[in-house]
């Protein structure tokens, strides 16, 4: 039986759209995926970027888990240095309030941002220790008396709703941090220059139970990937130019909504072209994208896959996603 797919969401703009349009098709995009069996839906937390939507994710959150019935909703994932923690639990306890188990939280200590919005947004410095703390106080704030651990502070709207926590991270800092933390940890491995498996068994040789924090027996994780799924390879290799520009824009420093495909060989000829191929991908028609994500699961030992398709066109996008749902599921 294939482990569970996800969707990891930045909701971007298409240039010549507006980020109410972006909203839009993401908000589509989750229906779709509701009802084509895909595990969770999350929202990634940026900031200053100028093809991206996704700032607000416990907004974005209320709202898809308003407009879907089965599929788990959460944020892939809160960047916690720019929050107050109780806050957080807080607005998430009041979804869980709204819509139960389906909602679910994913921690990171990046700002998502540049430099100088991290020091506009940063509230902590995200220092392993304090980060650790922050979590034991968001697990007491949803426990059943709604207490933080640390500090005798009620939050009586996150009480009893055991919201689950997970851990994001993209280094063997973060991987061990999940691990002694005896939490789940999600890869950013569609973004990874490092090598994933290393980085995985980091986590897993790490893992504890015997922390306070410590919510599973075993480790579990899930790992990202760069997926575009198209009736044929070379329209696959022609859509994902779309991602690939992002990619390098993001390297220049460069600004700009999401840009329409190119030829592929194009880009291949531009200075820094290669960090536009992201190490961990998997693009063509079902058959190839099925074989190249068996063949990730198979490095890296993955409990469950979550995907990122960027597509100039939304209708592009939900094609992807029908597709791969077709092969896998």
């Amino acid at each position: 039986m294939a482990i569970p797919l996800s969707i990891l969401d930045l909701v971007p703009i298409s240039e010549g759209k507006m980020p109410s349009d972006a909203i839009d098709a993401s908000m589509s995009a989750a229906r779709l995926a509701d009802s084509l069996g895909y595990e969770r839906v999350w929202f990634a937390e940026h900031h200053n970027t100028e093809g991206v939507a996704s700032s607000a994710t416990a907004l974005l959150v209320a709202e898809a888990a308003s407009q879907t019935e089965r599929i788990r909703v959460g944020s892939g994932g809160v960047m916690l240095p720019n929050h107050s923690p109780l806050m957080v639990a807080e607005q998430y306890g009041t979804l869980a309030t709204r819509f139960g188990d389906r909602i679910e939280l994913g921690l990171g200590r990046a700002p998502g941002t540049d430099p100088m919005t991290a020091r506009a947004l940063s509230r902590s410095s995200g220092e392993p220790q304090e980060f650790a703390t922050n979590i034991y106080d968001l697990q007491g704030w949803f426990g059943e008396d709604g207490v933080a651990h640390s500090q005798p502070i009620l939050s009586t709207m996150s009480a009893g709703t055991n919201v689950p926590i997970w851990v994001l991270g993209s280094s063997v800092n973060g991987a061990s941090i999940a691990g002694q933390l005896g939490l789940p940890f999600s890869l950013a491995s569609h973004f990874l220059a490092a090598d994933a498996p290393e980085i995985i068994d980091v986590y897993r040789r790490s893992f504890s139970t015997e922390s306070p924090t410590a919510i599973l027996t075993a480790p579990r994780v899930m790992a990202g990937i760069n997926v575009f799924v198209a009736p044929t390879d070379d329209e696959a290799e022609f859509q994902y130019t779309t991602a690939m520009q992002r990619v390098m824009d993001n390297a220049r420093g460069q600004r700009r909504r999401l840009q329409p495909p190119v030829d592929p060989a194009e880009l291949r000829r531009e200075e820094g072209a290669d960090r536009a191929y992201a190490r961990y991908r998997a693009v063509g028609s079902r058959d190839t994208v099925k074989r190249e994500l068996e063949a990730f699961v198979a490095l890296t030992g993955a409990d469950e896959l979550i995907v990122a398709t960027y597509a100039f066109d939304p209708a592009l996008r939900e094609r992807s996603l029908r597709m791969l749902a077709e092969v896998w599921f």
